[in-house]
This record gives structure tokens, C-alpha cells and sequence, in this order.
């Protein structure tokens, strides 16, 4: 594991990604990538009473076929942000913390957020000032190709691609979740999910999640 590490923006991201932050002396977040789809940069899961539920935020159509993730613009189609509200309401109001956590997180969805980007580094800063996590970020100036003195996990974080096979250095640790009787535990869902269980707690589960290398 190098000192620094770049990440892709995303929307409040899965665990493996926090414990990045967590393990990184400086956190570099990529913004001149090209936006694409079916990623974290929109998307995040959480466990619902019928298993992993997956939340998108629609984003404006771009005349440019490859618009950076800096300039991706929120959409304001399907209601989405009530649609998610309604859906961590029901996914956690019976988790030990979502009462402690509502009000504030509420307010990230009745803002209207212009910029993708800016939306999710809010929500990142928010959550890692609750957990007491505090990374060093860098926000690119440009894409990032010298990728020599740093890990880089823009892609690698994927909801499409495996940890076990991306990441020798993330061994997910089991915590209590809401419908775990019910569905098991379910690893590596949205930050989001690990804040509303385990609170300030969430802390140690990223530390132990992280595998130390001989």
C-alpha cells in the first residue's frame, strides 16, 4: 500500500471506498474523468427488507458525449431525491442510529444541488465529520495519469466488479445491520448503512476491515 491513493467521486460511496480514506495519508479525488454511468458515481446500495436495493440519481443529458464528472449536472426527473428519502426511511428508521443522523442528512436532499460532483463531496465531508474520519483530500486539476506514486481505485471500486478479486487490501467485518436475520449480512453496502447501525462505531468496523499485509 503506497501513501496516497485516487478515487472517482461517488455518491454515497460503499465501505471498501471509506476505508481508503481511512487508510490513506492523502486522498486524490478524481473530477476530469469522463462521466459514466452504471457506477458509484451516481449510485449506491443499501439493504432494504428484500435484500440490496440500489438508489440512482438522474443526471441531465449532455451535449457532449464525454462530459467530465465535474460537470455533470443532478436532474430533477422521477422525484428522485423523495424517492430516496422515502426509501433510507423505511430501509433504517428501525436502526439503532437513523434517528440521531435524520435531520441533518434530510437536509442534503431538500438542498437542490446543481452539480453531481459537489452533491456527493458534501455527503462525504458530512459523513466522515460524523464517524470522526478525517482524510486529506486533493480534487484533481487535471486527469490524473501519473499514477506512479499513488493506488489508484477509479475504476476498481465498481458496482460491477468484485472486491475479492480488486482489492487484496479490503476484508469486509460483519456488523449488526436491521434485516440481517432476514437476508444475512450484506458487505461493502453504502457508507450510509454502517453510519445508521453502528454510529460512531463505524469507525472500527472500517479499521477492521482493512487487511494488514506481512
Amino acid at each position: 500500500m503506497k501513501k496516497e491513493v485516487i478515487l472517482s467521486s461517488a455518491y454515497l460511496a460503499p465501505v471498501e471506498y471509506y476505508t481508503k480514506l481511512f487508510a490513506y495519508d492523502t486522498v486524490h479525488i478524481e473530477q476530469f474523468d469522463h462521466y459514466m454511468k452504471q457506477t458509484y458515481r451516481n449510485r449506491c446500495t443499501i439493504a432494504s427488507a428484500g435484500g440490496s436495493l440500489s438508489l440512482t440519481i438522474p443526471t441531465e443529458k449532455s451535449d457532449d458525449l464525454k462530459c467530465l464528472m465535474k460537470d455533470v449536472r443532478i436532474s430533477d426527473h422521477g422525484n428522485w431525491r423523495h424517492v430516496h428519502w422515502n426509501a433510507f426511511v423505511a430501509a433504517y428508521k428501525q436502526s439503532p442510529f437513523f434517528d440521531y443522523y435524520a435531520d441533518e442528512f434530510h437536509r442534503f436532499y431538500e438542498h437542490r444541488y446543481e452539480f453531481l460532483f459537489d452533491f456527493n463531496m458534501d455527503l462525504c465531508n458530512w459523513v466522515c465529520e460524523q464517524i470522526d474520519l478525517h482524510p486529506s483530500f486533493v480534487m484533481t486539476k487535471d486527469y490524473v495519469t501519473n499514477v506512479e506514486d499513488m493506488d489508484d481505485f477509479r475504476e476498481l471500486i465498481h458496482p460491477k466488479k468484485a472486491y475479492v478479486q480488486c482489492d487484496s487490501d479490503f476484508l469486509p467485518k460483519p456488523y449488526y445491520q436491521v434485516f440481517d436475520q432476514k437476508n444475512n449480512f450484506l458487505p461493502n453496502l453504502s457508507i450510509i448503512d454502517l453510519l445508521f447501525n453502528m454510529g460512531p462505531e463505524s469507525l472500527l468496523v472500517l479499521r477492521d476491515s482493512i487487511v494488514k499485509h506481512e
